[in-house]
């Protein structure tokens, strides 16, 4: 009887781990960075944070009763994939995509760290293929939007098969609609890309303290079949993914009231990211 019971609990342990890594990829990740503690995959810095510090010192120090407190680092995961897709002269070419494994969405380039813009609320929602394609053509139109016979004719579409795809998008609060004009519910989309980031720096190993590894919001499998619905239309296949991390730094002030703050900066560009990028 002990033995079953045993297995059952070994069986009970297995599931909830396949529960966790389907619907929380977080935890899994939690897991494994507090087991694992080895060298992982980070882009190459190009400022210290000495260099960021003394440069935005009188923005970050309002007078001298400002004080910096002791920096720290983080590192943010992205998922780092090496594909293959069609370009709009049917020649085959190969790219590497790298995607944000917190906020959900994909780099165009790295030298301005610059971002899409609504993917990660299509890969919340479970977009499926047609959805994406309206979303995009209604992301070209911005704050305009557009209406249902002009959308028809755009995107060459049967009429019902349109409303049907826009009352799923309604209720995914993907898309608004007044009167007879839909717009998509995303301030300042950035969806019609090429898939493809432009990278300007070279990986490097690294060791550290697994503390200093945050853990990812999305999981690979999310993120790649985001990239498929995305990319669809450039017969975008995956070849093989790399986890990479981006090393963030973490700038603390301590205030004339003893209160703190901390600000986060990517050490690629020197520039200040928002803290809900890097939210776990």
């Amino acid at each position: 009887m002990k033995f079953l019971f045993s297995l059952l609990g070994l069986a009970g342990v297995g599931y909830g781990a396949y529960l966790a890594n389907l619907h929380h990829p977080e935890i899994k990740d939690a897991v494994i960075r507090f087991v694992k503690n080895d060298e992982f995959h980070t882009l190459e810095a190009r400022f210290t944070v000495e260099q960021i510090m003394e440069k935005n010192k009188g923005s970050l120090l309002k007078d001298g009763k400002y004080r910096f407190l002791e920096p720290g680092m983080k590192f943010v995961p992205y998922l780092l994939m090496e594909s293959k897709y069609l370009t709009r002269s049917h020649r085959s070419e190969e790219s590497l995509i790298i995607w944000d494994l917190i906020d959900g969405e994909m780099v165009l380039n790295t030298s301005e760290w610059i971002k899409t813009h609504g993917l990660s609320d299509c890969i919340m929602a479970n977009v499926e293929g047609k959805e994406f394609r309206v979303l995009k053509a209604l992301s070209e139109r911005g704050e305009k939007g557009i209406d249902r016979d002009s959308l028809i004719r755009m995107l060459r579409i049967d009429a019902d098969i349109l409303y049907n795809i826009l009352d799923s998008c309604k209720r995914k609060k993907l898309v608004v609609q007044s009167g007879s004009v839909y717009r998509i519910h995303v301030q300042n989309p950035r969806l019609n890309v090429k898939p493809v980031t432009f990278i300007d720096d070279r990986l490097v190993t690294k060791t550290c303290n697994s503390s200093e590894r945050l853990g990812a919001k999305f999981s690979k499998r999310q993120i790649q079949r985001m990239a498929e619905k995305a990319f669809s239309e450039y017969n975008f296949a995956t070849r093989r993914t790399l986890f990479v991390y981006l090393p963030v730094y973490v700038i603390i002030v301590q205030n004339p009231d003893g209160s703190v703050h901390t600000s986060y900066w990517n050490a690629l560009n020197g520039r200040v990211i928002p803290f809900t990028s890097i939210l776990e």
